[in-house]
């Protein structure tokens, strides 16, 4: 049996831009509880992204965020045997989740500079709508229109 949910943690904002979204994305950046050098690495990529857009860097993040964010997924679901793909609206709070983890797997694949650089990098493809972390998401996309004849199998 199933017991209740736990309650979704409260995350402080960020010192620098007072973000909610920020403070998040540093948390999901860090390794092995080293939050002073994720924090160093995120600044140093915002501050990155400032001078080669010339626009505000928490702007240009939370573009990022956005087109890199789902709006559809497929979850698989058994029925008779058989298990469909059905497809699901993305909540919010996933839709963020989704997008930090493909941006810092495409982030983490790439290789070639300092981590700083190549986070401004692929913060500035998904602001542009390109990059491996939109591709992600248009490949769900394109999941979840494939097997609309599913989705009265609503979960």
């Amino acid at each position: 049996m199933r017991r209740k949910r736990a309650p979704r943690r409260e995350i402080t904002p960020d010192v620098r831009y007072n973000s909610v979204n920020v403070q998040s994305f540093i948390n999901r950046v860090m390794k092995n509880g080293k939050k002073s050098v994720a924090t160093r690495v995120v600044y140093d990529a915002l501050d990155i992204i400032q001078e080669r857009s010339g626009k505000e860097a928490l702007e240009m993040f939370d573009k990022a965020i956005e087109n890199a964010s789902p709006i559809m997924e497929v979850k698989p679901r058994r029925i008779g045997g058989a298990t469909y793909q059905v497809p699901m609206e993305v909540p919010t709070h996933r839709q963020f989740a989704l997008a930090t983890r493909w941006l810092l797997a495409a982030v983490r694949g790439r290789s070639g500079k300092s981590f700083p650089e190549l986070l401004a990098e692929e913060l500035l493809d998904a602001a542009n709508n390109t990059g491996s972390a939109v591709r992600k998401r248009e490949e769900s996309h394109r999941m979840a229109k494939a097997n609309r004849a599913f989705s009265h199998f609503r979960i």
